[in-house]
């Protein structure tokens, strides 16, 4: 499953090296990181209401959506998806209240 995830992460920093006129990732870097987090949270709301329609094929149609633009606010921050994944295996096992408690909440 993470093997599509690292294949993607690979697309999009080669994006990195394109023109905004090439390539619909390298136009939302050029743009910016708010631009990418306005995507990420148009996406999120499509989801949202995908999911309140209960329309599980557009479930998983918007929600692809929303992991790809999170994927190109991963990259534009330098980060991949081994990164979440490192930080979802941290947590697995551990109850969402210990996680919790165990945040600095400084």
């Amino acid at each position: 499953m993470s093997e599509v995830l690292q294949q993607l992460a690979q697309v999009l920093e080669q994006r990195k090296l394109q023109t905004a006129d090439q390539s619909y990732v390298a136009s939302l870097y050029s743009k910016g990181l708010d631009h990418i987090l306005k995507k990420i949270g148009e996406e999120a709301t499509e989801t949202v209401i995908a999911a309140k329609d209960g329309d599980k094929d557009k479930i998983v149609y918007e929600t692809a959506d929303l992991w790809f633009h999170c994927m190109v606010m991963l990259a534009h921050q330098e980060l991949g998806p081994e990164h979440v994944i490192n930080e979802l295996q941290r947590r697995f096992g551990l109850s969402g209240l210990q996680e919790k408690a165990q945040r600095d909440v400084s």
